[in-house]
C-alpha cells in the first residue's frame, strides 16, 4: 500500500483522493478549509491537522492548490515534515516563471519537486482519465511515473525545463476559456436572429474544427500572410455578426473587432486573417 498526501482538497484534490483510495492506497489530506478534509474520511482518508502532519511518512506529495501564492505558503508549511526522499508532485496552475524558480530553488535546496499540471476535471479524476503534464528533473519522473500513470490516462513527461508544464497548462486553458467564450458569444448572435443555442451548435457538424485550429495555427506560427482569407473581409463579417447579436454583451467579438480594427489600421486589411498573431512572436 502506497502513503500519499493530498493538500488541497477543493473539487479536484478531493477528486484525486478518493480515486487514490478507490485504488487502494493511504492517503492523507490537509485542506485549509478543514471540512472539506474531514469530507474524506466518509471515503477512508485521514486528515491531518497541518501540512507538515500530513506529508510525515508519506512516498508522494501531491499539491492542489489555487495560485503560486499558496503554493509557496503551504510548501514553507510543510517542509518540517518533509522526509528527504519524499517527492512533491505540484498540480496547481501557476505563472511560468515563478514555477522556474521555484523549482530550481527547492531542487538546489534538496527538496524533490515536480511540477504536474492537469487537464483533468473532477470527474475525470474520479476514473484515472485526463491528461497530466510534467516538467522537472528525469530522474524524479521516473520514480513517480507508475504512479502518476494510475492517476491520468495520459501523463506527458515534457523534459527538465521546470517551467514547460506551466506554458502548456495556461496555453490549453486559454484554448478551453477562448472557445467558451467565442461559443457564448455565438448563441448570442444567433439568439439575435431568432435561432436556438441547439441550432446553432448543429453548424460545428459543418466545419472540422481540429483542422481549423492546426491548420490556421501553422500559418500564423510560420508568420505566412499570403491572403485566403482577407483580413478586411473577415473584418466585414464580424461587424455583421456584432450587428446580429444586437445589444446583448458579448465575450469575445467585441474584443477581436478592436484587434483587426488597429491592424487594418496599420496597413495589414489585404493580408491574410493570419495577420492577427503578427505580434505573438
Amino acid at each position: 500500500m502506497t502513503h500519499i498526501a493530498f493538500l488541497g482538497t477543493g473539487l479536484l484534490g478531493a477528486a484525486f483522493a478518493e480515486a487514490a483510495l478507490k485504488r487502494g492506497d493511504r492517503v492523507t489530506v490537509w485542506n485549509r478549509t478543514a471540512a472539506k478534509a474531514k469530507a474524506l474520511e466518509a471515503f477512508g482518508a485521514e486528515v491531518a491537522a497541518s501540512p507538515a502532519d500530513a506529508v510525515r511518512g508519506v512516498e508522494r506529495v501531491h499539491l492542489v492548490l489555487k495560485e503560486d501564492a499558496v503554493v509557496e505558503e503551504v510548501i514553507a508549511a510543510l517542509r518540517p515534515g518533509l522526509a528527504p526522499q519524499t517527492i512533491i508532485m505540484d498540480h496547481s496552475t501557476t505563472q511560468p516563471k515563478r514555477t522556474a524558480e521555484r523549482a530550481t530553488r527547492l531542487n538546489a535546496e534538496g527538496v524533490k519537486y515536480l511540477h504536474c499540471p492537469v487537464f483533468i476535471g473532477p470527474v475525470a479524476a474520479r476514473k484515472g482519465e485526463g491528461t497530466m503534464l510534467v516538467a522537472g528533473p528525469k530522474a524524479l519522473f521516473d520514480a513517480v511515473a507508475d504512479g502518476l500513470k494510475r492517476q491520468a490516462a495520459r501523463v506527458e513527461y515534457l523534459g527538465e525545463r521546470p517551467d514547460l508544464a506551466a506554458v502548456y497548462k495556461l496555453c490549453g486553458n486559454a484554448f478551453i476559456i477562448g472557445i467558451n467564450a467565442l461559443v457564448a458569444d455565438v448563441y448570442t448572435m444567433a439568439h439575435g436572429a431568432g435561432v436556438t443555442a441547439e441550432q446553432a451548435l448543429k453548424v460545428t457538424g459543418f466545419l472540422d474544427v481540429s483542422a481549423i485550429v492546426s491548420g490556421r495555427g501553422k500559418t500564423m506560427a510560420s508568420r505566412n500572410y499570403t491572403p485566403a482569407f482577407e483580413l478586411a473581409m473577415a473584418r466585414k463579417d464580424v461587424r455583421l455578426m456584432l450587428e446580429t447579436a444586437g445589444d446583448k454583451p458579448l465575450a469575445m467579438l467585441p474584443g477581436i473587432a478592436a484587434r483587426m480594427d488597429a491592424l487594418i489600421a496599420g496597413g495589414h486589411g489585404e493580408q491574410d486573417l493570419a495577420v492577427m498573431g503578427l505580434d505573438a512572436g
